[in-house]
């Protein structure tokens, strides 16, 4: 009876595990090559903002770096303010905006620099164009 439970349980996990690894493997999805939409930025003292960024780095505000959902790790995306067509280019390196913003029209976080040397004024949220590099 042992050994009828253990080959059942063993037919189960290779049933399963093939969906597993599936959804652990599965790529991200090629974004579209601009995309629009605002921007805000992020620092240390922002309520939730943890030391370790969603790859495992160590959050450095002065880094010029964002935070975007659905674009891997490392790429590089072309930010243009399109207000004063301030251009800079940024690094993924976490995860964000959180999904409320994301459903009001928020589509990349930047580091509290980042947002600086694209806007200069105190407004907290702008209107960019994104283009993956």
């Amino acid at each position: 009876m042992r050994k009828i439970s253990t080959i059942v349980a063993i037919l189960a996990a290779l049933c399963i595990l093939p969906k597993a690894m599936a959804a652990m493997t599965t790529p991200f999805e090629k974004p579209k090559a601009t995309r629009f939409g605002k921007a805000s930025w992020y620092s240390q003292r922002s309520p939730g903002i943890k030391s370790r960024t969603a790859n495992n780095e160590i959050f450095n505000e002065d880094a010029m770096t964002c935070a975007i959902w659905g674009v891997g790790f490392n790429k590089r995306i072309r930010v243009t303010n399109m207000t004063n067509g301030k251009t800079l280019v940024v690094r993924v390196n976490d995860r964000g905006p959180h999904k409320r913003y994301v459903q009001k029209g928020r589509v990349i976080d930047l580091t509290k620099a980042a947002f600086e040397k694209l806007n200069a004024s105190k407004q907290g949220i702008i209107e960019v164009k994104l283009e993956f590099l």
